[in-house]
């Protein structure tokens, strides 16, 4: 069901007009994030013609954008993503673990993102697996998946990693599957510690190689003493990492994953209202408790984009990542091997995935079966289908 207001709807309208007035400061990948937004199942992205074979109901498909910025185009990705990987799942309690960079260093991230967002990945996943494989923790070696957001609730920039991690590992000799406590995966403490390290320390290596950039604000942390004084706060501060209890099974699992993998900074159905004093939407404001905690904030509508836009990522740029037994060409090898410690029947696949005879969704009048009967490529609109007395409506889905 189509929400009634749509951040598409926004861009179109006020996406002119930001243009104009942020001239010169808008990247390349943040233009054509507005321009996919913008014209996503519109005719500008062509489309086709569907025609009922039994009342002769037609109606006019566009195509999407398929931009992973695009709050519209993400549920068939995730949907795809997450049939590839219900075949992962181990019959083990799962863990979720989150790691987040304090407000100090968010700000230079924000300003590097492709650095800074790909070291955020390097030092938590190192954090856990060597955590993991201490013999005083758990003396295994375990498979994490890891996806980035870069928001709060309210949009503002929060850079943090969600990882779902399985509740036990194979032994560093591969011989044994070694199990976690049920209601405990690792310490927090320990890993916060080591998180905080392993992360200033290779952010230090960044700016000595010249591989940061600053502007504005933080131009005066290109020297090298006052960026050593920036950090000296976040040395002695707790990096907090925070982990979750574990899901009820292996279906909770699937169910956290389709909400989070593909998400985007705000989804339509968070809209509650676009006029003229600007955008209003609903938000989570995690101090708060109980019913208070959902509160609503209206922004003007150039606020609204520029809020959006602060999570454009680089282009190529990976924000969900494997790590350890779930990692590259490996994967398969160690999911076998823990399923044969575990006395695990593995998933049943077929050789080649059985797609439906027709995905296309039946008539809205009769319930019949709907044919493409022409397509129409981009910035072209479709010719008008033959006249048919019982139907003459289109719809654009």
């Amino acid at each position: 069901m189509r929400a009634s207001i749509e951040v598409a709807d926004i861009f179109r309208a006020a996406g002119p007009a930001y243009r104009v007035a942020r001239a010169g400061h808008l990247s390349l990948d943040q233009l054509k994030v507005m321009s996919a937004i913008e014209h996503c199942r519109t005719a500008v992205m062509g489309g086709h013609v569907e025609a009922c074979t039994d009342c002769g109901h037609w109606r006019v498909t566009y195509n999407s954008c398929r931009n992973r910025h695009c709050p519209r185009c993400q549920g068939a990705a995730a949907r795809t993503w997450l049939a590839e990987r219900e075949a992962d799942l181990l019959p083990v309690g799962y863990f979720h673990v989150v790691f987040t960079l304090p407000a100090e260093v968010a700000d230079i991230a924000w300003q590097n993102k492709a650095a800074v967002y790909g070291l955020l990945f390097q030092a938590a996943s190192g954090t856990m697996t060597t955590i993991a494989a201490d013999p005083k923790h758990l003396g295994a070696r375990i498979g994490i998946t890891a996806v980035l957001h870069t928001w709060g609730s309210a949009m503002t920039h929060h850079p943090h990693i969600h990882m779902i991690v399985p509740g036990g590992g194979l032994s560093l000799d591969g011989q044994r599957w070694i199990s976690s406590r049920p209601t405990f995966l690792l310490p927090v403490r320990v890993l916060g510690k080591l998180f905080r390290r392993l992360f200033l320390t290779r952010l230090m290596a960044l700016h000595e190689a010249g591989r940061l950039a600053f502007h504005g604000s933080l131009t005066h942390l290109a020297d090298r003493r006052t960026f050593l004084r920036h950090l000296a706060p976040v040395r002695k501060k707790r990096w907090v990492v925070y982990a979750k209890p574990p899901f009820a099974g292996p279906e909770t699992v699937l169910a956290y994953l389709s909400r989070y993998t593909h998400r985007v900074a705000i989804s339509s159905s968070r809209l509650l209202r676009f006029d003229q004093t600007g955008v209003t939407f609903r938000y989570k404001d995690y101090r708060r408790g109980g019913a208070d905690r959902q509160q609503v904030m209206t922004l003007a509508a150039t606020e609204f984009i520029r809020h959006f836009l602060l999570h454009v990522l680089p282009k190529g740029f990976h924000r969900i990542r494997h790590y350890g037994l779930l990692a590259g060409a490996t994967r398969k090898a160690h999911l076998e091997r823990a399923r044969e410690l575990l006395g695990a029947v593995p998933p049943v696949t077929t050789a080649e995935p059985v797609e439906p005879d027709d995905a296309r969704p039946p008539c809205p009048c009769c319930g019949g079966r709907m044919l493409v009967i022409e397509t129409f490529e981009r910035w072209r609109q479709p010719r008008a289908p033959p006249h048919h007395p019982a139907s003459t409506r289109t719809t654009t889905s």
